[in-house]
C-alpha cells in the first residue's frame, strides 16, 4: 500500500496540492495528534521512514532560526499580557500560570537552540523533498512528528526505541542524530507558541463576553445590548470561548427578564451545539492546554537533563559499525567521536554513506597486516588516511586540499607565503603611489620603504592562517572507565628535592589527590626525592626529613589498600655525589637524572642511585608498560 506522506505528521488539514505545499506554520492548532503508546510509536516511525524521501536540491523555505524568533517574540508578548492580567487582579487560566512561572526555561531553551543550530550545521542536513516539511530538515519531521503523538512529552527511552524504529528503514546520519536535542526543543517551543495564541485568543473572547455581560447587567440597558450585539454578530459562528464565558455570566438569570439567554441558545443551535456543549468543550481544551503546556516545560527541563552523547551512541548506526572493532569501545569519547567526525567527512566527499564508509574502515582494519594498521583510526585520521580516500573514491574540498600542501611544504611554504605576501602588498603601496604620478625613482624607494611595514603584516596574516587551518592535533585516548588494567600497569611519577617538612607534607597530600581524582586500577605513585645540593655529601636534618617522607608514605599505603602490582605509594630517594663541574653534591642530573634511572629500575637494573633502607634494591611493580611524570607543581 502507498502511503501518502502528507497523512503521515500531525499537522491539521491534509494538503490539496502537492505542487504547492504551505508551510507547516499556517496551520494555528496545537502540535497534537493521536497519542501513541511506546509499541505504536515505532511502527509509526517504520511507516514515516518509509513515506519520507531526502531532496537531492531541496525547496527554498524560510529558514528554522526564523521561526524560532518569531516564536520567541510572541511567547514574550504573552508572558507580558498574562503578567498583566494577574496585576489587574483577573484570573488566569492554569495554562497561562505555567508560562508565567517557568518563562525563564522557555527564554534558556531559546538561547541554547540560537547557540547549537548555526547556520552551517543547518545547511548540511539532509532537507525533506515533499510533504507538509518539503525544505526543511528531515530530523525536524521525525521531532514534530514525535511531539504530537506523545502529546509533548519526553522520554529518553521512548525516543531511543522511535529512532531505532526510523532506522530500521532509513539510516540517520551522524549530523541529525546530534540534531535530535536541538530539534526537540524548536518544536516544542513551536507547541508552546499555538498553545500561547491560544490562550491569548481565548483571553480576547472572555473579555469580550465579559463586556457585553456587563451592558446587558445595566439597569435597562439588556434588550439595547442586546440589539447591538445581534447586529454586530449577525453573521459566521459563535466562538465556543465567547459562548462559555458569557453562559457562565448568565448562570442563574431568567430568561423571562433577560432575552440574551434565549438568543445564545437559538445562535448555538444554528451550530449545531449547545450551551452545555460549549461550556464542556471550553473546559475539555483547556484542560487539554493545561496537560500539554505542562509536558512541554517538564519536557524542557529532562531534555536539559538528558544524556545525549550516551543516546546519540545507543541509536548510531555509525557507532554500531565501529563497535564492531574490538579496541574501539575501549577508547574515551572524544576519540570515538574524532573517528565518527572523520567517517562524516568522508561521506560528505565520496559517493558512500556514513555507515558504508564505516564498513570500510574495519574491513580495512581487519586486513591490517600490523597493530597500526588493524585499527580503523589508521585508514580515518592518521597515516592510512590518504590510501583509504583513494579507496573510497574521496574528493578532498578545497580546504582540505590547501591545507595538506601547506602542511607538506613545511618551513619553505611558510617562508615563501610570507616573501609573496610582502611583494604582493608592497606593490599595492607602489601602484597606489604610481597613481599620483610619481617617477621610477621614487616608485623603487618607496617600494623598498614598504617591503619592512609590508613583511610585518604578512607575518601577521600567514600566522592568523596557520593557527585557524592547522591548529592542534588531538590524540586518541583510552576511556579505561574500570581503571587502568593490568595489561597497561602504570606509575605516576613525581621527581622533587627534599627542602623542608612543610612542603614535604604537601607533596605528599597532593600524592594522595592524585590517587583520589585518578581513574583507579593498575596505578602506582612514586614519589622520587634527591636531597638539595650541599657542600657535603650528607647534611644535618637529613636523616629526620626522610625519615618524615619515608613515614608519611608508609601512613598513606595504611590508608589506602595496595594495588594489584602491591603498595599504591612509593618513596624511592638517591643519595648525593659530587659534581666537579658544578664543585657541590647533588642528585645525578637532577630531574632528568630520577627519571632515567628510574626506568632503569622498572627494567631490572641493580646499579641505580635508588637504595632501601637496608641498602638494597627497592621494592619497585615489575611488568611496568608506562611510566607518567608529574612536576611537583601540577
Amino acid at each position: 500500500m502507498k502511503v501518502d506522506p502528507r497523512k503521515l505528521f500531525a499537522f491539521g488539514p491534509v494538503f490539496a496540492a502537492p505542487s504547492a505545499p504551505e508551510l507547516p506554520w499556517t496551520d494555528p492548532l496545537p502540535v497534537r495528534a493521536e497519542l501513541f503508546g511506546v509499541d505504536r510509536l515505532e511502527q509509526h516511525a517504520v511507516t514515516l521512514a518509509a513515506a519520507q524521501s531526502v531532496a537531492d536540491h531541496p525547496r527554498r523555505v524560510p529558514p528554522l532560526q526564523r521561526r524560532l524568533d518569531e516564536n520567541a517574540a510572541e511567547l514574550l508578548v504573552a508572558w507580558r499580557a498574562s503578567a498583566r492580567e494577574l496585576a489587574a487582579g483577573r484570573q488566569v487560566v492554569p495554562a497561562a500560570d505555567w508560562l508565567l512561572d517557568n518563562y525563564h526555561l522557555v527564554e534558556a531553551q531559546i538561547r541554547e537552540i540560537r547557540n547549537d543550530l548555526p547556520i552551517g550545521y543547518y545547511r548540511l542536513l539532509p532537507k525533506l523533498e515533499a510533504g507538509p516539511f518539503a525544505g526543511y530538515p528531515r530530523v525536524f519531521g521525525i521531532a514534530w512528528a514525535f511531539v504530537a503523538h506523545t502529546d509533548s512529552h519526553f522520554d529518553p527511552e521512548v525516543l531511543r526505541r522511535y529512532l531505532a524504529a526510523y532506522q530500521t528503514v532509513q539510516p540517520l546520519t551522524i549530523g541529525e542524530l546530534w540534531a535530535v536535542a536541538i530539534t526537540l526543543r524548536i518544536v516544542l517551543v513551536e507547541n508552546l507558541r499555538r498553545l500561547a495564541d491560544q490562550m491569548t485568543r481565548g483571553r480576547a473572547r472572555r473579555l469580550e463576553a465579559d463586556a457585553l455581560a456587563d451592558r446587558i447587567f445595566a439597569p435597562g440597558q439588556a434588550y439595547a445590548a442586546l440589539f447591538a450585539e445581534v447586529e454586530r454578530r449577525s453573521t459566521g459562528p459563535l466562538s465556543e470561548v465567547f459562548a462559555a464565558q458569557l453562559a457562565k455570566r448568565l448562570r442563574d438569570r431568567d430568561p423571562r427578564t433577560n432575552p440574551v439567554l434565549g438568543w445564545l441558545e437559538e445562535r448555538l443551535a444554528a451550530q449545531d451545539a449547545s450551551i452545555d456543549s460549549v461550556v464542556r468543550h471550553a473546559q475539555e481544551r483547556q484542560g487539554a492546554s493545561n496537560v500539554t503546556l505542562r509536558n512541554i516545560i517538564t519536557s524542557m527541563r529532562a531534555i536539559s537533563e538528558t544524556d545525549w552523547p550516551a543516546l546519540f551512541e545507543s541509536v548510531s548506526l555509525v557507532e554500531a559499525r565501529l563497535r564492531d572493532h574490538d579496541g574501539y569501545g575501549a577508547m574515551d569519547f572524544p576519540s570515538r567521536n574524532m573517528y565518527r567526525s572523520a567517517v562524516e567527512d568522508l561521506a560528505r566527499g565520496s559517493s558512500l554513506d556514513e555507515c558504508a564508509v564505516a564498513d570500510c574502515a574495519v574491513r580495512a582494519a581487519a586486513a591490517g597486516a600490523d597493530p597500526r594498521s588493524g585499527d580503523p583510526g589508521w585508514h580515518l585520521i592518521a597515516g592510512g588516511r590518504r590510501a583509504f580516500e583513494a579507496g573510497i573514491g574521496f574528493r578532498p574540498p578545497a580546504r582540505l586540499r590547501l591545507r595538506r600542501w601547506g602542511i607538506a611544504t613545511g618551513v619553505r611554504g611558510y617562508v615563501g607565503a610570507i616573501l609573496g605576501l610582502s611583494l604582493l602588498l608592497a606593490c599595492l603601496a607602489a601602484w597606489a603611489l604610481a597613481a599620483t604620478g610619481a617617477g621610477p625613482g621614487l616608485l623603487g624607494l618607496w617600494s623598498l620603504a614598504a617591503l619592512l611595514p609590508a613583511s610585518a603584516v604578512a607575518v601577521a596574516l600567514v600566522d592568523r592562517f596557520v593557527a585557524s587551518s592547522v591548529g592542534a592535533a588531538r590524540l586518541p585516548g583510552l576511556e579505561l572507565k574500570d581503571g587502568v588494567p593490568v595489561a597497561l600497569r602504570t606509575v605516576v611519577a613525581v621527581p622533587v628535592l627534599m627542602t623542608d617538612a612543610g612542603d614535604m607534607r604537601e607533596l605528599i597530600e597532593g600524592l594522595e589527590v592524585h590517587h583520589l581524582s585518578g581513574t583507579g586500577g593498575d596505578l602506582t605513585f612514586a614519589l622520587l626525592t634527591d636531597g638539595m645540593d650541599a657542600p657535603s655529601e650528607t647534611m644535618p636534618g637529613d636523616d629526620a626529613l626522610f625519615d618524615l617522607v619515608t613515614g608519611e608514605i608508609a601512613a598513606l599505603n595504611r590508608r589506602y589498600p595496595p594495588g594489584p602490582a602491591g603498595p599504591r605509594f612509593l618513596h624511592l630517594h638517591r643519595g648525593r655525589r659530587f659534581n666537579p663541574s658544578e664543585g657541590v653534591w647533588m642528585g645525578q642530573e637532577r630531574k632528568r637524572g630520577k627519571l632515567h634511572e628510574l626506568n632503569r629500575l622498572l627494567r631490572g637494573a641493580t646499579d641505580t642511585g635508588y637504595n632501601g633502607d637496608d641498602g638494597e634494591v627497592p621494592f619497585v611493580p615489575v611488568d611496568v608498560r608506562y611510566v607518567i611524570t608529574l612536576d611537583a607543581d601540577t
